[in-house]
């Protein structure tokens, strides 16, 4: 499979008189997961956002293959993202939201799926956490697009949850590249190829663990 490339620069974001993104770099390419750390407020969604075209910004420059793509509907056909509240409105049927959000040609072997099975004869309202998160998170990896970025996809769930996302995470590497980030960085350090902290608005790549201690977002009684 061709490889492609996501890259991200150029980035600042202010919220009154805070900079929260300053001096940003991004790499991911398919077949890829990278892992985006960093402290409560120091930025991680805001750059998923911003990438997914979601938030604006004066300056961003998000390339793939070299092609800057700053247009909104180009970033969404090439980007999809994953937000960490319910995207899904409750009053659809697991049905319906399929029909809406799969291609058509692509809609059986997503029903293949023995946990979407169990999930086709219910309304939105009626899932459970875990539930609507594996529908959303497999709606989000099943589409065209070659990258996807995922926020807070852990949310609420149970291990054995997150094992079974992590899984489908994992198998969807043979089309796309993935950007995760959550609350919970023991998740993200485990499925991730490559790791990158956020900190004082600039990326900083961690190549060790030690880092994020040396760095100050963990203590070192943390490993």
């Amino acid at each position: 499979m061709k490889k492609h490339t996501l890259e991200i620069s150029g980035i600042q974001k202010r919220f009154g008189d805070k900079t929260i993104l300053s001096d940003v770099y991004l790499k991911c390419e398919t077949s890829e997961i990278i892992g985006l750390l960093g402290r409560n407020g120091s930025g991680k969604s805001t750059l998923l956002k911003i990438v997914a075209g979601l938030e604006s910004v004066p300056d961003r420059c998000v390339r793939i293959d070299s092609v800057s793509l700053n247009i909104k509907n180009a970033l969404m056909n090439n980007v999809s993202y994953l937000d960490q509240d319910q995207f899904i409105p409750n009053h659809l049927s697991v049905q319906k939201v399929i029909a809406l959000s799969i291609d058509k040609e692509n809609r059986i072997n997503f029903c293949e799926d023995q946990f979407i099975k169990k999930l086709l004869n219910k309304k939105i309202r009626h899932l459970s956490t875990g539930e609507l998160r594996y529908l959303e998170i497999k709606i989000v990896l099943s589409n065209s697009s070659l990258f996807a970025l995922l926020d807070e996809p852990y949310n609420g769930l149970s291990p054995l949850m997150i094992e079974t996302i992590n899984e489908m995470i994992k198998g969807s590497l043979n089309k796309k590249g993935i950007i995760v980030t959550d609350h919970n960085y023991q998740n993200v350090v485990k499925i991730a190829n490559r790791l990158v902290l956020i900190k004082d608005g600039k990326t900083h790549p961690i190549k060790e663990k030690t880092e994020l201690v040396e760095k100050g977002y963990l203590t070192s009684m943390a490993f």
